[in-house]
């Protein structure tokens, strides 16, 4: 039988996404098992990486400093943002290294049985980079699931009076399939075969 202090280190590991009781077991007897100065190691990584990272104020996407290093890359191709779900997105796309455009989060995708409402999305930001900067194409490239789409219907609908082109990724993910776990070159294919909406 695990301790009471055991117990609620297994409980906190099986709040984490993608993390069951089993694993939450292994990962806390792992814990215990560790060095001292390990989980001293770890517990400063997980206070440093909350203290210290946030939002970009300009597309939503991690930093350490007043804005990421993408946006703050002035190599980049400006009139171009690629409109995705999460920053994990963004790091599939710069894995494949051929997109050289901005990028913009909106922090999940509408889902009304959820609770994710296009308020609770990162769109307003989108749109206000829209009508400021002089952006010539946006690219919804969402996961292909029934949310993925509705949402990137509903940014068609709201991007269309802005004159901007508006384009989607091509065919390669599967429909209900993630970008998250897609390999560099379905990545690249979908991106290059893009259309417009």
């Amino acid at each position: 039988m695990a301790t009471k202090s055991l117990e609620k280190l297994i409980d906190e590991f099986n709040k984490l996404p993608g993390i069951g009781r089993k694993s939450a077991a292994r990962l806390a007897f792992h814990v215990l098992e560790m060095r001292e100065e390990q989980v001293e190691s770890f517990i400063t990584a997980l206070r440093e990486a909350k203290e210290v990272i946030k939002r970009c104020p300009k597309c939503g996407d991690f930093c350490e400093r007043e804005l990421c290093d993408i946006c703050s890359d002035e190599l980049r191709d400006t009139h171009t943002i690629c409109v995705v779900e999460d920053s994990r997105d963004v790091i599939s796309f710069e894995k494949m290294g051929k997109y050289k455009g901005l990028y913009h989060i909106l922090g999940g995708k509408i889902a009304p049985l959820n609770g994710i409402t296009p308020d609770k999305l990162n769109i307003k930001s989108l749109l206000e980079r829209v009508a400021v900067d002089e952006i010539e194409e946006v690219i919804l490239a969402l996961n292909p699931d029934l949310e993925g789409e509705t949402t990137a219907l509903y940014l068609t609908k709201l991007l269309k009076p802005f004159g901007v082109k508006v384009t989607k990724i091509a065919s390669g993910i599967p429909m209900g399939g993630n970008i998250e776990f897609a390999d560099s070159a379905t990545i690249s294919r979908a991106l290059e075969g893009r259309q417009e909406v």
